[in-house]
C-alpha cells in the first residue's frame, strides 16, 4: 500500500475557536493495522521472546491486553441534535506500573488498532525503564467536522465514562493523533469535578499553565538526537557535516532537525504530506523552521533555494542519517534495497517492516528502533507526571539532563544486548523489555 508522508508528532494547541490539527492524509483502518503494525509488532516481539527462552506456555499473559473497554458517547452537536460515538480505552499491562498511553480522535479508530497502540507502549515504556505499563485510547469520529464546543463535550463524556478505568495510579491518558494540550485540559478538569479536587497528575501533556512539564514539546526529537549521537558514536561516525534527511516534519521531524544542525550536521532532505524539498548543500534550518511556521499549510513544500522531492526519493538518498518519522510501513522489502544510509532512526512507530529489516541487516544498515528512538516523549510524560505529583517542577534544563541520562543509558543497555547476543537492535530492544516485563510478572506472582 502506497502512503504519503505526513507531520510527525502530536496536534498543536487549541485556542479561541481553533480546531486540533488535521488528520494524515492516509485513513487507517482496523485491517491496515492488523496486516502492519500489529502483525509486525508481534512478529518481532515472538522472535525476542524465542531468544529469552522463555516458556510458551506464559507468553500470552504478557502478550495479551489486561483490559479492553467500549463506550457509546452520546454527544448533543450544535445543532441540538444528538450523536453516538464510540469510544475505547485497552490497559495492555499494569505490571511494572500504571498504564500509560494516548488518546487519538480519528474516523477510523478501532478496537483492533488501540489494542496494537497499547500494546507498543508496554514495549516502549520498559525499554526506558520507567515504571509504567502500555495503554491507548481512541473515539471515532472526524474531528475535523467538529466545532470547539462539540469536541469539548465529546472528551468530557469520554472521561466520565472512563472515571472507574483513568486515574494516577490507575492509568494515565496523553495526546495522540487529533488530540493536544486543550484535550488533556478538557479531561483532567472532568476528572477532578468528579473527584471533587484537581487532580493534574491523571493525563501528561497539559498546558503548562495546568501542571504541564517543560521540554515535553521537544522530547521525542530530543530523544532521537541523543540516540543518533550513541549510534554514531558507536559506529566512529563524525555527525558533523553528516547528511541528514528527514521524513515527516512535524514536532518530532523539525525538532530532531534543528538539533542535529545544531550539532553541526547537514539536513539535506525534509518531506511532509504537502511535498518536499531537497538541497544537498543541506538547508539553513532556522530559515526554514521560519518558512514552515509562515506558511498556511506548515509545510516545507518550495522552500526557496532547494528542489522538489517526493517521499519515495527522500528515502533513497545516499546520507548518513535517514530519520523516517511519519507513518508506518514506510520501508518494506519493496525499497529497502534502495535505503542508502548507515543509521536509520526510527522517529514513527512501525516504519520498517519485519522483511525490510531482515533485509536492512544483510546491507550493514544500523537500525536504531522505534521503541527505543521515539522513547522521548514518553519519558518526559513520566516527568511530568512525577512533577504533578510531587507539586514541584523544574527547569527545562533540568528535565533535558533527565532525559539525556535515560535515553543514553537504554541506548547502551540495548546495544549491550545486541552485541552480546549477536541480534539487530530491534531484537535486542524487544529482548530488553519482555524481560522487564517477564521478570515483574515473576516477582509479582500470578493471582489465580
Amino acid at each position: 500500500m502506497n502512503r504519503k508522508a505526513v507531520k510527525g508528532g502530536r496536534g498543536t494547541p487549541v485556542s479561541g475557536n481553533d480546531k486540533p490539527a488535521s488528520k494524515p492524509a492516509h485513513r487507517f483502518t482496523s485491517d491496515d493495522l492488523q496486516i502492519s503494525s500489529f502483525k509486525n509488532m508481534m512478529t518481532q516481539f515472538d522472535e525476542a521472546a524465542r531468544r529469552l527462552h522463555i516458556d510458551p506456555r506464559f507468553l500470552d499473559l504478557i502478550k495479551l491486553p489486561r483490559r479492553s473497554v467500549i463506550v457509546q458517547l452520546p454527544v448533543q452537536m450544535d445543532n441540538g441534535t444528538f450523536k453516538m460515538f464510540t469510544g475505547y480505552r485497552v490497559q495492555h499491562s499494569i505490571m511494572r506500573g500504571p498504564a500509560k498511553g494516548g488518546i487519538r480522535y480519528h474516523p477510523d479508530v478501532s478496537l483492533d488498532e488501540v489494542q496494537a497502540l497499547a500494546a507498543w507502549m508496554t514495549w516502549k515504556c520498559a525499554v526506558v525503564g520507567i515504571p509504567f505499563g502500555g495503554a491507548k485510547g481512541g473515539v471515532a469520529c472526524d474531528p475535523e467536522k467538529m466545532s470547539r464546543g462539540e469536541l469539548e463535550r465529546l472528551t468530557r463524556r469520554y472521561t466520565a465514562d472512563l472515571m472507574d478505568e483513568i486515574g494516577p495510579e490507575k492509568d494515565v491518558p496523553a495526546p495522540d493523533v487529533n488530540t493536544n494540550s486543550q484535550t488533556m485540559a478538557w479531561i483532567m478538569d472532568t476528572y477532578s469535578m468528579h473527584a471533587r479536587h484537581t487532580v493534574t497528575s491523571v493525563v501528561t501533556g497539559k498546558p503548562i499553565e495546568l501542571g504541564g512539564s517543560r521540554g515535553r514539546r521537544e522530547a521525542t526529537g530530543r530523544g532521537v538526537l541523543f540516540c543518533v549521537q550513541e549510534a554514531a558514536k558507536h559506529l566512529k561516525l563524525n555527525l558533523r557535516g553528516a547528511k541528514i534527511a528527514v521524513q515527516g516534519f512535524g514536532n518530532v521531524g523539525s525538532v530532531a532537525a534543528d538539533l542535529l544542525a545544531k550539532e553541526g550536521s547537514k539536513i539535506i532532505a525534509a518531506t511532509d504530506v504537502h511535498g518536499g524539498v531537497y538541497n544537498p548543500a543541506g538547508f539553513d534550518m532556522p530559515k526554514l523552521l521560519d518558512y514552515v511556521q509562515k506558511s498556511p499549510n506548515k509545510t516545507v513544500a518550495r522552500f526557496p533555494g532547494s528542489r522538489p522531492i517526493t517521499n519515495e526519493e527522500l528515502l533513497k538518498l545516499e546520507c548518513d542519517v535517514l530519520i523516517p518519522a511519519a507513518l508506518e510501513n514506510q520501508i518494506t522489502e519493496e525499497n529497502a534495497h534502495e535505503i542508502r544510509c548507515k543509521i536509520l532512526a526510527e522517529g514513527a512507530n512501525g516504519p520498517t517492516t519485519p522483511a525490510a529489516d531482515a533485509i536492512l541487516d544483510k546491507m550493514g544498515v544500523f537500525i536504531i528502533p522505534d521503541i527505543l528512538c521515539n522513547a522521548g516523549g514518553v519519558t518526559v510524560s513520566y516527568f511530568e507526571w512525577v512533577q504533578d505529583r510531587m507539586g514541584f517542577f523544574w527547569e527545562e534544563d533540568e528535565v533535558n539532563a533527565r532525559l539525556d541520562l535515560i535515553m543514553r543509558r537504554s541506548f547502551a543497555e540495548v546495544l549491550k544486548l545486541s552485541l552480546e547476543h549477536k541480534v539487530n537492535m530491534r531484537i535486542a530492544a524487544f529482548m530488553l523489555s519482555i524481560k522487564r516485563v517477564w521478570d515483574a510478572m515473576v516477582m509479582r506472582g500470578i493471582y489465580a
